[in-house]
């Protein structure tokens, strides 16, 4: 025999109500069906005897709005128009005795809890009527003939002993389809109305599978079973398959509205499963709650919140050591109808924390103070501080016990995404870590803590890219390109939730169609360096990665702020890196301290490993002594395409044309590039330096770097000859021009050389970069680290690994 309970949403429209009948007719098995009002009719009970009560003449409407929603109801479902014609004098009748009760309620404007319970309960004797009805071969049976409770401590609570005989009674000779309405009672004694609380459907049906020994409860409502976390929040959410029974009282204790938790003690005492199913889904095989699950190997099962937290922090030196201070704080809540959901006291015992709903602090703060109003006047204990606008959030799994460092896991991950825990607390049993976070920051603990503990199908990183250019566009489309195969083979989803070019900016939690970026950038509204940071602080994502593919000195200027708010940054903007010192080492010491990265390795030598194996070498105790390098791709080419037939200025166009020069190629010839990346490279090598302390040893007039871009184009021409004329001697003597930077012991320079055959320089070809380092290891014989150096395509593959770099840690 089994239980079938049906919620409100379940028995809420036409279409769930033909699912539930479907579902029942198709059992084979004896059972037993419990009934919840139609969805929203419990509320509308309640709010109508409100309106009553305040003598407002509009509880008629909204009294014949419940009518005719069970008139609609019966007229939809029922065709035969006999059961139609008897149900509907049934359903008159009961409507007849309510709109008496809420036309005395009018008169006379008393609402007393007896007569509130009378009210609220023909939603459900309603309800089971017209269910009884719809499905064949069923009969009705009342719950107020055998669901029985008893008044304590002013509470109506359910009478155990008397309720399980009388349900056996009730049932010994049962039909192979009995309905039952959920929820209401009577007293033991008095035989007035009484109901089991909101949810109550639920505990009837459980109390009813209990007491006939069922074989399984099953909870019918409009989710597909517990899920991992709220999918509303966690869109990577997902259905949990099995929980024990503490782990499902858990969840439902702290935040997860799919079981009232009552419902699981009755079930758990005769070790009946529960399955938690979906009536509009009912090929879902849901949740099943047992007492044990075999084969169980996560730590954590699921993850609940509550919204609107306050934590009350009752303190004082004379709660130290002083027995009864707990006892006094709980007895005056509790006698005061305050719930506390969760508590937290220091070994000092000179404060206790206590969690309370937001609506109830206003309160819980008065009666406390009064409760300690003596000990408070005397300096004893101080007032009772109430922080509001916080979340609750606890992690579940009965596997915590049995798994080391979950707590230590929990609170790093927290940590490094920026999330103060303000408040803990675990039970000895290790089934539960419950914390309190600011509210705002809610959506991301949720979020990174899913992503932590592999209840995510997917790692997800969020990425705001900055720059749409040559690098930031082939970022995005390599991105694009291995979006699938990542998710496949590595199970990382890379979420890009912002992307911004100079002017224009979109943003979205949920992802941006990469198909289709440009032209929603280009149908966005305008934005700037400050928009685009309030917009991704203010989003608050969980493993959020900023990613700058622009030159822009005002990006960079951003970089602080968002590692100081936990983003990690990956720039192949070399302005920060290369910029003041004291700045560089500041965005490096807070990355550290905030649990994030600050990745560049694109700043030198495009996709070449270079600032990496720098860093592998100094963290492995080696010391750097010299760097001996060709750094500007464009340069390399420059000087590997000039010739006779190719003069210098051509080669410059070439390089431009091709993509290997900035806009301005001034900037290439310059050195200024090639100083960044050796200041940069200088600074990895454990040594401070400025722009300023590189010596500069140019190979072009400084008068070509004055004027506009099409000046210097024009003039440019004029420099051919000199340069022609130093080839053919070069040429003549075996030699090749390359532009060196180098580093010897902290000393700085760059300048045109002529290399010679055995050079490492001399074969460089195209646009490659080559860096020598001479370290205290590699001393007779450097490291070389040589490769293609320059594109937007072997940037954007550098800047791509940046960003499977913080997936994989």
């Amino acid at each position: 025999m089994k239980v079938l309970k049906f919620g409100g949403t379940s028995v809420g429209s036409v279409e769930s109500i033909l699912s539930l009948k479907k579902i029942v007719e198709g059992e084979n098995d004896d059972v037993i069906v419990v009934v919840s009002a139609l969805g929203g009719i419990t509320d509308k009970l309640i709010a109508t005897s409100k309106l009553a009560l305040g003598g407002d003449e509009s509880y008629k409407a909204e009294f014949e709005f419940m009518q005719k929603r069970h008139y609609e109801m019966v007229d939809a479902i029922i065709d035969d128009e006999e059961k139609k014609s008897g149900l509907l004098h049934t359903i008159d009748r009961l409507f007849e005795e309510l709109k008496s009760i809420y036309y005395g309620v009018y008169l006379i404007h008393d609402l007393s809890p007896k007569i509130q319970a009378a009210i609220v309960s023909y939603g459900e004797r309603l309800s089971s009527h017209i269910v009884a009805t719809l499905v064949n071969g069923a009969k009705r049976y009342n719950s107020l003939d055998f669901i029985k409770t008893i008044k304590k401590h002013g509470k109506n609570v359910l009478d155990s002993e008397v309720t399980a005989d009388a349900v056996k009674e009730t049932f010994r000779n049962r039909t192979q389809k009995s309905v039952v309405p959920g929820f209401i009672s009577t007293d033991r004694n008095t035989g007035e109305i009484t109901n089991l609380g909101r949810g109550g459907s639920d505990y009837t049906a459980s109390i009813i599978a209990a007491a006939l020994d069922a074989e399984v409860l099953e909870i019918w409502t409009d989710v597909d079973g517990f899920m991992t976390a709220d999918p509303k929040v966690i869109h990577t959410a997902y259905t949990i398959n099995e929980l024990s029974y503490v782990e499902a009282m858990e969840l439902c204790n702290f935040g997860a509205k799919v079981v009232y938790p009552p419902t699981i003690y009755p079930v758990c005492v005769k070790n009946i499963p529960i399955k938690v199913k979906n009536t509009f889904n009912p090929d879902s095989a849901g949740t099943t709650i047992l007492s044990h699950v075999e084969n169980d190997s996560k730590p954590i099962k699921g993850i609940s919140s509550i919204k609107g937290t306050t934590l009350i922090t009752v303190a004082g030196l004379s709660m130290v050591g002083v027995i009864g201070v707990n006892r006094r704080i709980f007895t005056a809540l509790a006698e005061n109808g305050i719930s506390v959901f969760m508590v937290s006291q220091a070994s000092s015992e000179n404060s206790t924390s206590i969690g309370v709903r937001d609506v109830d602090a206003e309160e819980a703060v008065a009666v406390l103070n009064n409760e300690f109003s003596k000990e408070i006047r005397t300096g004893a204990m101080f007032p009772m501080h109430a922080e509001s606008g916080l979340a609750t959030v606890a992690i579940v799994g009965e596997n915590m016990k049995h798994t080391p460092g979950v707590a230590g896991k929990l609170f790093g991950t927290l940590g490094r995404s920026g999330i103060s825990v303000i408040s803990c607390a675990q039970g000895a049993s290790e089934t539960n870590i419950s914390f309190v976070v600011d509210g705002k920051s809610l959506y991301k603990a949720l979020n990174v803590i899913h992503d932590s503990f592999f209840l995510s199908e997917y790692k997800v990183l969020n990425l705001f890219i900055c720059g749409v250019g040559t690098v930031g566009g082939n970022l995005i489309g390599q991105i694009k390109s291995q979006y699938t195969e990542l998710m496949e083979k590595q199970r990382l989803k890379l979420n890009v939730v912002g992307i911004a070019s100079s002017h224009k900016a979109i943003f979205d939690h949920n992802g941006i169609d990469l198909d289709n970026y440009q032209a929603l950038l280009k149908e966005s509204a305008e934005s700037d360096t400050q928009k685009l940071k309030n917009e991704i602080i203010s989003m608050n994502t969980f493993n959020s990665v900023f990613v700058d593919c622009t030159a822009s000195a005002d990006v960079a200027a951003l970089y602080q702020e968002l590692l100081e708010h936990n983003v990690s940054v990956v720039a192949a903007n070399k302005v920060a890196a290369s910029g003041d010192y004291d700045s560089y080492l500041k965005l490096k010491e807070t990355a550290l301290r905030r649990g994030v990265k600050f990745l560049y390795e694109t700043n030198v030598g495009a996709g070449l490993p270079i600032l990496g194996t720098i860093k592998d070498l100094c963290n492995s105790g080696d010391k750097i002594l010299k760097i001996e390098a060709v750094l500007s791709g464009t340069l390399n080419f420059i000087f590997n395409e000039i010739s006779a037939d190719v003069p210098f200025s051509e080669t410059v166009r070439r390089a431009k044309e091709e993509g290997y020069s900035e806009p301005d190629p001034r900037i290439d010839l310059s050195g200024k590039d090639v100083i960044r990346k050796l200041v940069i490279l200088t600074r990895e090598a454990g040594y401070k330096v400025e722009q300023e302390d590189v010596e500069k040893n140019l190979f072009i007039p400084s008068g070509f770097f004055n004027g506009t871009v099409e000046e210097f184009w024009k003039n440019l021409p004029t420099l051919d000859a000199g340069f022609e004329k130093k080839r053919e001697e070069l040429q003549n003597e075996g030699k090749r021009w390359r532009f060196v930077a180098k580093m010897n012991h902290g000393k700085t320079s760059v300048s045109l050389e002529a290399v010679g055959q055995q050079h490492p320089f001399y074969m460089l070809e195209g646009s490659n970069n080559v860096v020598l380092l001479t370290t205290e290891r590699y001393h007779e014989y450097p490291m070389q680290i040589k490769g293609y150096g320059a594109g937007a395509g072997v940037t954007a593959a550098g800047v791509f690994a940046n960003i499977m770099s913080i997936a994989n840690i």
